[in-house]
């Protein structure tokens, strides 16, 4: 399929994971691609775009280097993520403080920075992405409270936007196998691997998560397939 043929997507966070995992996809599809991150694996395809995305001037600067050298922005994926994982008598200052601004300030900036064009242009597709941890989850206090904000923020803006032809959306992954939950497996003192089958005895569908299952609907949500989804967040964790 090329079901983005002349479309520009810009994925924060697209240095590896699921942002690396989507970029591919949107690419796969026809889309021209960028990715905004501190630090990128080798075979990412697209705009490479150094990127902090806690610090406004540098947000800003990568929405307006993919506008001018690509030719727009019709899709904005936001999946630039830290975690800093501690009970809640041990979670420092910089903890809380780190990962709220990486997702929550770094979320409002990339939206902010991307809708100015959408609106503009009287249409886009926006994706960001929570977690199910949003629902509560042991020794993530700080991270819980970004991915629940996440998802409110995903219902605002798609009641502010939506009168522009902007679509929002929020996708919520469950145990994905990539470097960020390598963390959480060195953080419990336990192989990766035994990790993953743990989670995997856990899981309806018996297995653990990866990238590219996140990456599919995200696609799919900037899709024309999508035209008249808004403001829904959809769980990726392998069953209800």
């Amino acid at each position: 399929m090329n079901r983005f043929d002349g479309k520009v997507a810009l994925v924060t966070g697209g240095g590896r994971g699921i942002g690396k995992a989507t970029l591919a996809r949107f690419a796969a599809e026809g889309a021209q691609v960028a990715a905004a991150d501190l630090s990128f694996e080798d075979d990412i395809p697209g705009l490479r775009l150094e990127t902090d995305v806690t610090v406004r001037q540098q947000v800003e600067a990568a929405v307006e280097r993919t506008v001018e050298e690509l030719g727009g922005i019709d899709i904005l994926v936001t999946c630039a993520g830290i975690i800093r994982d501690n009970l809640v008598h041990k979670l420092t200052d910089d903890d809380w403080e780190a990962v709220i601004a990486t997702h929550l300030r770094g979320t409002f900036l990339a939206t902010q920075a991307a809708q100015r064009h959408m609106v503009e242009q009287k249409g886009g597709k926006m994706v960001l992405i929570s977690s199910t941890s949003a629902l509560g989850n042991r020794g993530q206090l700080n991270y819980s409270a970004a991915k629940a904000g996440i998802q409110g923020m995903t219902k605002t803006l798609a009641l502010e936007l939506g009168r522009f032809g902007i679509n929002v959306n929020c996708v919520a992954p469950g145990f994905i196998s990539t470097a960020m939950t390598a963390q959480t497996a060195e953080r419990l003192g336990v192989e990766f691997e035994d990790l993953k089958s743990t989670v995997a005895d856990q899981v309806p569908l018996g297995r653990v998560g990866e990238p590219e299952d996140a990456a599919g609907v995200i696609a799919f949500l900037c899709s024309d397939d999508a035209a008249y989804v808004s403001g829904q967040v959809i769980y990726i964790r392998g069953g209800p």
